[in-house]
């Protein structure tokens, strides 16, 4: 399936940088993530919980579609998507170098 330019360019794709990370009580798989956009700061439901510590995402520079309409999952609102290469359904996050700032814009 094609996905016309003008769809995909709906997407707001920045640099989030998580400033903090703890695990969806009751979802071991499951983490909450507040993550700082520039001009906002958001939780985020991420996976990936079987294969990182909390603590390992602290600081790194995810990439995240913003614009997402808000979704409950596990009773939390996420706000966001951290985006991953998926490899033997393990996910590799998608990163940038710490010295770029939150909120910067992904083309």
């Amino acid at each position: 399936m094609s996905v016309a330019f003008r769809d995909f360019s709906k997407l707001d794709i920045r640099v989030g940088r998580v400033l903090s990370s703890e695990r969806v009580p009751g979802k071991d798989k499951l983490f909450k993530l507040n993550v700082d956009l520039g001009s906002s700061k958001v939780e985020i439901i991420a996976g990936g919980g079987e294969y990182y510590r909390p603590e390992d995402l602290v600081g790194t520079n995810l990439i995240v579609v913003a614009n997402l309409e808000p979704k409950i999952i596990a009773g939390i609102e996420s706000r966001g998507m951290a985006l991953a290469a998926d490899h033997n359904g393990k996910p590799i996050w998608l990163t940038v170098p710490s010295d770029v700032p939150p909120g910067t814009k992904v083309r």
